[in-house]
Formats: structure tokens, C-alpha cells, sequence
């Protein structure tokens, strides 16, 4: 039987990418955006929809059991979001810091939730969070992000460590600048690769990590930047 995918804020972009590319690869999709587009998508692909954000526990619930109901099982998960609030470090209000927790951190936390019982019980499952380079390499246009998928990470390994005896494994992927945003001369400039990339590469990256040819991967951060960040 097909496995079953769940794929949130997945109506364009990384998202949409990576819904297609786990469809090409025989995955059946469940998928999560606030845009009514979402259902285009989903007819596309012969799949579930749900209207939704992911910084709403219930509409989180909401996708998971609706997922259920049609495929009666979840084998895989892709914890992607929108961007959390930008702006200049400390003019940065509370409100949008607890915003960028739920867009960021909490969507993560609250969908494992949801979802681990259910892969326990199978003896098997992979999840992958779509994350930002800026986890490693902070850059000042996006401090919200940059400090809380740093947390993002810590939670990633936290959560693997515990449910790898499991059968269940997490992974982050970090992906550098993508074409699914405005080119900037100023951004590309930084990149070794001398291109943004593109939301298929980070969909294959996706794809890889989700199956068993990625089965003995998991708490890591795998970076998507044509060699932007300079760490190790």
C-alpha cells in the first residue's frame, strides 16, 4: 500500500514542490494552506486538502485526523511554514517574537504530538522540518528566524534521540537562498554555487530523507545553500 504523506503550508513554494515530488514518487498526500489554491493542488495530485494555518492547534488536529479518515495511516510528515516576522533586532515587538514561535518552533511540536502515537503504533515513520540556513549562520534580515530555528534544531535532536528506538526519525533541512523568493545580486553574490537553488532541489533533499534510503539519518541538520554558510 502507498505511504502517506503530510505536507503543511504546501499551496506554493517549497511546499507545493515537495507535495509533487512525493506524489512522483508514489506517496499519497495530505496537505495543509491557508489559501484556498490549496485545493487546486491537492485535485492535481489526487489528494486530501485542509484549510489551515499551522500556528492553529486545530487546524493541525483537524489534518491529522482527516488523514486518517481517508488513508488510514501517516508515514511521513514535512513541517514546512511560511517566513516568521522580520524587521531591526530589538525594534522587534513581543507579539511578533510569540508569532515566530508558533511559525517556527511550536507548528513542529504540536504536529509531533499528534503524529507520534500514530507511528509508534506502525514501528516506523520520518518526519522532516523545512528550516533556514540562518539556524547556523545567523543573518541579521531575519533575526526571528534566525534565533528560534536554532531552537528549532535543539528540539529536532532532542526528539530523535527519544523515538529512534521507536522506528520514528526527525531531520531538519537548512535550505540557503531559494528561488522561491525575489533574486537579490547582493545574495547571490555570497554564494559559492554563484545561483540561488531551486524548490526541487530541496524537494529531492526532502524525498530522500523521508525514505529508507535515509534510514540510519536522523537528528541532523542537512544544509540545502550551495555553500553559503561557512561553518562546519
Amino acid at each position: 500500500m502507498s505511504q502517506v504523506a503530510i505536507v503543511t503550508a504546501a499551496s506554493k513554494g517549497m511546499g507545493a514542490a515537495i507535495a509533487r515530488e512525493l506524489h512522483a514518487r508514489g506517496y499519497r498526500v495530505a496537505l495543509l494552506a491557508r489559501s484556498a489554491g490549496i485545493q487546486d493542488l491537492a485535485r492535481e495530485l489526487d489528494g486530501l486538502a485542509v484549510e489551515g494555518s499551522v500556528t492553529e492547534p486545530a487546524d493541525l488536529e483537524k489534518l491529522v485526523s482527516a488523514t486518517l479518515d481517508r488513508y488510514g495511516r501517516i508515514d511521513a510528515v514535512v513541517n514546512h511554514t511560511g517566513h516568521p516576522p522580520k524587521g531591526e533586532l530589538l525594534a522587534i515587538p513581543d507579539s511578533d517574537w510569540h508569532l515566530g514561535l508558533d511559525v517556527v518552533l511550536m507548528n513542529v511540536v504540536r504536529m509531533s504530538r499528534l503524529v507520534t502515537p500514530i507511528m509508534e503504533k506502525a514501528g516506523k515513520g520520518a518526519i522532516v522540518n523545512i528550516s533556514s540556513f540562518a539556524a547556523f549562520e545567523p543573518d541579521p534580515d531575519f533575526p526571528v528566524s534566525a534565533a528560534l530555528r536554532t531552537a528549532l534544531s535543539a528540539f529536532t535532536k532532542l526528539y530523535a534521540d527519544r523515538y529512534a528506538k521507536a522506528g520514528i526519525r526527525m531531520n531538519n533541512i537548512l535550505p540557503g537562498f531559494i528561488d522561491s523568493l525575489p533574486e537579490k545580486a547582493e545574495r547571490t553574490a555570497r554564494i559559492p554555487m554563484g545561483r540561488y537553488g531551486t524548490v526541487a532541489e530541496v524537494a529531492k533533499t526532502t524525498a530522500f530523507l523521508l525514505s529508507d534510503d535515509a534510514g540510519y539519518i536522523t537528528g541532523q541538520n542537512i544544509m540545502v545553500d550551495g555553500g553559503l554558510v561557512k561553518g562546519l
